[in-house]
């Protein structure tokens, strides 16, 4: 998808990203093996996003696999629309729906929840809150941020004093009850690549529009974007990705 056509800067946001964490294709495959998919399963992705890893999914399941994508979609309204274009594109059997993931009941055979601990109040509620969405034999593939070293103030400030260190990650999910199947973390190369598609949707913007009423603004963001990622989190924040059953 290309950034520089795009009139709004907001919607040049993610034009860049495969996804919205650190993840190469590669190591997606791997997960979504893990999960050990199967025809006829309902996939469910609570956070999805532009839904591109449940796309994924659904297409890797086989015939009669069904996704359902929840999350809210603020304006401009581009996220959830890409989600379906790329559904209706690939004709694969997945609806979005625009919600609160969190206030979701429905189970599924197998669930993603990738990057949206937040939405919960935290890695343990959100622990906790998805064991409603996975029935006994189900399989979630759960990704959250850690600690890999002591945390700089500013770090600390940035992604709350709930994100805590590997082991204690792993303790957490052992709290909620879950049984962890597979372990992996985001390279240090998929972490660079995550964080310069980020900015490059609007990096284009910005080139294509220098006169824009709002450029000022979009190059503050990228070099603040930037500059906390180099200062602050580069090699301090992990990404841990846990395909987990109860």
């Amino acid at each position: 998808m290309p950034a520089d056509g795009h009139q709004d800067p907001d919607v040049a946001l993610y034009a860049r990203m495969r996804w919205n964490v650190p993840l190469s294709t590669g190591h997606a495959r791997l997960l979504l093996d893990r999960l050990s998919l199967a025809p006829g399963q309902s996939i469910t992705d609570l956070g999805c996003g532009w839904g591109e890893l449940l796309l994924d999914a659904v297409e890797q399941a086989g015939p009669g696999a069904a996704g359902t994508g929840i999350d809210t979609d603020e304006p401009p309204h581009a996220v959830l629309a890409r989600a379906r274009a790329a559904a209706a594109r690939r004709q694969l059997n997945v609806q979005f729906i625009e919600a609160d993931a969190t206030a979701w009941r429905k189970t599924a055979d197998r669930a993603l929840c990738l990057g949206a601990s937040h939405a919960f109040g935290g890695t343990a509620d959100a622990l906790r809150a998805l064991t409603v969405n996975v029935p006994a034999g189900g399989r979630l593939l759960f990704g959250d941020g850690f600690w890999t070293r002591p945390p700089s103030p500013e770090a600390a400030e940035l992604f709350g004093q709930q994100t805590r260190a590997l082991p204690d990650l792993m303790e957490a999910c052992r709290d909620a009850g879950w049984r962890v199947i597979h372990l992996s973390t985001a390279s240090q190369q998929e972490w660079d690549d995550f964080e310069s598609t980020f900015r490059a949707g609007r990096q284009e913007w910005l080139l294509a529009n220098p006169g824009h009423p709002r450029a000022a603004e979009i190059r503050d963001w990228i070099d603040d974007r930037e500059r906390q990622y180099l200062r602050a989190y580069r090699e301090v924040l992990g990404f841990a990705y846990l395909v987990l059953a109860h």
